[in-house]
């Protein structure tokens, strides 16, 4: 889920506030990360989100968290890989707080603001929020890919193959990647 309606005061903060919040509590994240569990859940406490949903912000993490924790714990211990895990933890869930309580439109009408003035040495504000607004919707669309290849892998039985999971995953990411890449050049962004 992208943006989650409400009135609280995170909903009406200013987009640039929120960003200029975010970037803050990450600096933080990266030096503090398990105690930044605390203005993580405030702030979700704040913003009025059901916990389902906030939950959906990070429950695509889960494997990656796993392995990584695993991994940390074996190269460099368990306070350090706990460190690791709450900064990736704690940075997309702040990041997804960001998302469900700002309107794209409104992101992505402060960042051309920010960058207008890389225009001097080339940069395209519009392009930018273009490649932004872009990855924002790709990504729930590759979990939604990812979703449906695993639920029809289930219903025939296959398992939990990562190989027959690829495959497909892959082959249908670029097919959309195709036609994205037509409507594009439709609408004349191919320059």
């Amino acid at each position: 889920m992208i943006y989650h309606p409400g009135n609280s005061v995170l909903h009406r903060c200013p987009p640039g506030v929120k960003l200029l919040l975010l970037t803050v509590l990450l600096a933080l994240t990266v030096r503090y990360p398990v105690p930044m569990l605390v203005p993580l859940l405030s702030l979700y406490l704040l913003a009025r989100i059901p916990w389902r949903v906030a939950l959906a912000q990070v429950r695509p993490l889960w494997m990656l968290l796993l392995v990584t924790g695993a991994f940390q714990v074996l190269t460099l211990g368990w306070v350090r890989a706990v460190d690791i895990v709450c900064g990736l933890l704690v940075s997309v869930a702040l990041a997804g707080l960001v998302t469900l309580t700002t309107r794209v439109n409104a992101m992505l009408d402060v960042l051309v603001r920010v960058l207008r003035p890389l225009r001097l040495v080339g940069v395209d504000p519009t392009r930018v929020a273009l490649l932004l607004a872009l990855t924002i919707r790709c990504v729930p669309m590759l979990a939604g890919i990812v979703t449906a290849v695993r639920e029809a892998q289930l219903a025939r039985g296959a398992g939990r193959n990562p190989l027959a999971l690829a495959v497909p995953v892959v082959i249908r990411t670029l097919r959309a990647a195709d036609a994205l890449g037509e409507a594009l050049t439709a609408r004349g962004a191919d320059d």
